[in-house]
Formats: structure tokens, C-alpha cells, sequence
């Protein structure tokens, strides 16, 4: 069995994470990157399926720039076999409609028998990856699992839902996300990563890939303006000298909030 599993750099969640105001996109330079820890729990659970199931060939696919190669190498010292990073000036500032059209296509390359990804980015957080991935392959899907059994024809899973649990099946080929609800990564070893330095690790360009980010023939979706959050102001504060009810309706009135 082939396992592709997305792998994204995101700026590290316990420092600073800024716009850059000129061009709208996250500011790499304002503090350290990392490895999206949901990435490293939808890789774990691809290597737990072949530590059981040693036929099983794991390849972490990345997009992004050309500095993100040392978090690519990252997901293969923690265990993935191969690695697929897709890099190409072009793709800067890609929205989610060309990112799922470069993901797909590099994956159709691979012809996998299962894709994992985390459910949403902890930079993005828009969560739609996975099924745009799936229409554009025209795989099964099942997304937001907290649990997960690959068996050699199919997924079962317990899907989160606003209504509680649900138990899910899905045929291979299929694309599946998951939720934290799942185990951490392995911490990778020294013999890891000294041998992520030999692991074979391909990086692709759109015209490897056959798709174009020509907005003319591939409508994206434009930024037009960007500017930084006004800082905090005081809140307004009632005195009850008997009409405390009445000032806090009229508040509630002024401020749409009835």
C-alpha cells in the first residue's frame, strides 16, 4: 500500500505570526517555523499502519518555498520513506482552489492508495484541502476523524460531528483528515535523521506538474486590501444609578447585538 501524507510549514504558534501589510501573506521572517504539528499526527498515523504492515510505502508531500526544505526533511526523519516537496515562485501567495489543483496533481503522479492530511492548518484553518483534494482525484473521503483503521481495501473511522460520533467507512482510494484527537508524532532519533539525509526527496515545478497559476486561465482568489488590527480600546462601562438595565439595552440596540 501508498500512503501520501500533506506535510505543511507554518509559522510556530508560540511566537509571533505577522502579516506582511504590502502583500498580504504571513511574514516567514517575523519569528520561527515548524513542522503543523496536525501534520505530524495525520505522519503517525501512516507509519503506525506500517510499522503493522512493513509493504507499506509512506511519502510526505509538501508545497512550499524552497526554505521549507528542512521541515520536509523533518517528516522523513520521523519515519516517511520518501518525500515530495513542490516548489515554484509562482505558487507565492497561492489561494486554497490552486493549492488543492498543485496538491492533486502531484499526488495523481504517485497513484496512492490513501492520502492523510491534519484537518486544518494552524495558519490557515480554512479545513477544505481534503475535500477539494478528493473531488479533484475523485476519491472516497471521510474527513474530521478522531479514530482510525486502514484495512487493505478501505478506512473505517469515527468521524466528529456537531451531533456527536460517527462510525464511517470509506473504499480505497480514499483522501482522509484528521483531528488532534489522534496520537502525536514520534520524536525522531539521531539514526532518523541522519538517514532522512539520504531518503530520496523529489521537488517538482508547475510545468513538471502540467498546471498553470496563470490568473487567466486559472481564476484565483486576489487580496485587495490588508491592513493591521487597530489596537485594543477601552470597553464602555455602565453605572447603575438606577437605569443600568435601560444603558445596557440601548448598548445591546446600538451595537446590533439584539
Amino acid at each position: 500500500m501508498k500512503i501520501f501524507v500533506l506535510v505543511k510549514e507554518v509559522p510556530d504558534t508560540y511566537g509571533d505570526r505577522k502579516l506582511d501589510l504590502e502583500t498580504g501573506l504571513a511574514d516567514r521572517g517575523a519569528g520561527e517555523v515548524v513542522l503543523d504539528e496536525i501534520t505530524e499526527r495525520a505522519l503517525e498515523v501512516a507509519l503506525s499502519h506500517a510499522d503493522a504492515n512493513p509493504d507499506t510505502e509512506v511519502v510526505a508531500l509538501s508545497m512550499a518555498p524552497e526554505s521549507a526544505t528542512a521541515s520536509t526533511r523533518r517528516a522523513l526523519a520521523i519515519g516517511a520513506g520518501s518525500a515530495v516537496h513542490v516548489v515554484d515562485e509562482a505558487l507565492r501567495g497561492a489561494d486554497l482552489g490552486l493549492t488543492a489543483a498543485v496538491l492533486a496533481a502531484a499526488i495523481q503522479r504517485g497513484t496512492p492508495d490513501l492520502v492523510i492530511t491534519g484537518n486544518l492548518s494552524t495558519d490557515g484553518s480554512a479545513g477544505v484541502i481534503p475535500a477539494m483534494l478528493a473531488e479533484h482525484l475523485g476519491y472516497a473521503q471521510a474527513t474530521s476523524l478522531s479514530a482510525v483503521q486502514i484495512n487493505a481495501d478501505s478506512v473505517t473511522a469515527t468521524r466528529e460531528t456537531d451531533f456527536g460520533p460517527q462510525q464511517v467507512t470509506a473504499p480505497l482510494p480514499a483522501v482522509i483528515s484528521i483531528t488532534e484527537a489522534l496520537p502525536p508524532a514520534r520524536f525522531p532519533n539521531f539514526k532518523g535523521i541522519m538517514a532522512a539525509k539520504k531518503k530520496p526527496l523529489e521537488v517538482l515545478s508547475l510545468a513538471d506538474l502540467g498546471v498553470t497559476a496563470d490568473p487567466a486561465e486559472a481564476p484565483q482568489t486576489i487580496l485587495t486590501a490588508v491592513s493591521e488590527k487597530p489596537p485594543r480600546t477601552a470597553g464602555v462601562k455602565i453605572k447603575d444609578e438606577g437605569d443600568a438595565a435601560a444603558q445596557l439595552i440601548e448598548y445591546l440596540v446600538q451595537n446590533r447585538l439584539v
